[in-house]
């Protein structure tokens, strides 16, 4: 730290930058002003740059030593108390905005989840409340909700946040869908219905299928595909009873777009209720059990779509 702090327009001084120039006019060393003080040599140094706030007890000591009013010093250390955090707010404020120009608002905005807004910090609050985050730095942190691969160093920070805030829309769409309890065991009897969905046999296939993962506790959530995520698919376990299953809308009803539904049903089918499952991005982090998670749901996702080919 330092005793006198500038940010863009904003320049504060600390007490410490006060006494020093007191002590400097004066002649006094700060070993011999601890002494004056009745503190360490170590405790004055932390307070002429600027590392420590005054404290009642120092206040009263420095008016006394320098023949000032308690309301001085307290008056400078509030107003330096006060001013730091104005400088902290504006710094973490650029922080957020600058992660907001990573980001395409009008995603959120078409979807009708934030309010339409050209104000960079009016996107930051909007983003911050529907997200849930007190700051979305979250989002860049790598092991939020998508894991990334820890020992690529070209996996960019506009990807991760991406990748997450696309995750993130996904569970808070899913979380409020209602859906019955999950039951697996009805959930494998409609495969076959599925099937015919897949053939086209729905007059509203996306209504039909939202209907009937419903029933079997699956909230089926499509979400455009949201620019520099990398992200197509996502399971996600609301507690034990829900899951959210988030695809990409890109090329629906494609084969593409059914290989990758089926994918993550499989994903459902395992059941794993501590484990996000994230499709797309090649960067993801792989562990061995999620290698092999991934192994069974392609297996499942190449049978229905065989299975689909034959009916």
């Amino acid at each position: 730290m330092t005793n006198k702090l500038e940010y863009k327009e904003l320049l504060i001084f600390h007490p410490g930058y006060y006494i020093k120039e007191i002590i400097d006019g004066q002649g006094i060393t700060q070993e011999e002003l601890s002494k004056r003080l009745q503190t360490t040599p170590k405790y004055v140094s932390d307070l002429v740059n600027g590392r420590i706030n005054l404290t009642d007890e120092m206040v009263l000591k420095l008016s006394n030593l320098f023949g000032t009013s308690t309301t001085l010093w307290l008056n400078l250390n509030q107003k330096y108390i006060e001013r730091k955090l104005e400088v902290d707010r504006r710094m973490c404020m650029d922080k957020e905005c600058e992660i907001v120009r990573m980001i395409d608002y009008r995603f959120w905005v078409k979807l009708g989840l934030v309010d339409d807004t050209r104000i960079a910090e009016e996107k930051v609050s909007e983003l911050q409340r529907y997200f849930r985050v007190s700051s979305l730095t979250v989002l860049q942190d790598r092991d939020f909700l998508v894991q990334f691969r820890t020992d690529l160093t070209d996996v960019r920070d506009i990807n991760v946040i991406n990748a997450n805030a696309w995750v993130q829309t996904a569970i808070n769409i899913g979380s409020e869908m209602e859906t019955k309890v999950y039951d697996r065991r009805l959930l494998k009897e409609m495969l076959p219905e599925l099937c015919d969905i897949k053939k086209g046999k729905s007059d509203d296939l996306t209504e039909r299928m939202r209907e009937l993962l419903g029933e079997c506790g699956v909230a089926l959530v499509l979400l455009p595909h949201l620019r520099n995520s990398g992200v197509s698919g996502a399971v996600k376990w609301i507690g034990k009873d829900k899951v959210v299953l988030a695809l990409s809308d890109r090329g629906k009803y494609s084969d593409a777009f059914w290989v990758l539904f089926f994918h993550e049903l499989g994903h459902v089918l395992q059941q794993r209720i501590k484990v996000l499952n994230v499709s797309g991005a090649d960067e993801l982090q792989i562990s061995e059990t999620v290698e092999r998670l991934e192994a069974d749901a392609d297996s499942f996702a190449a049978e229905m779509m065989n299975r689909c080919e034959a009916c």
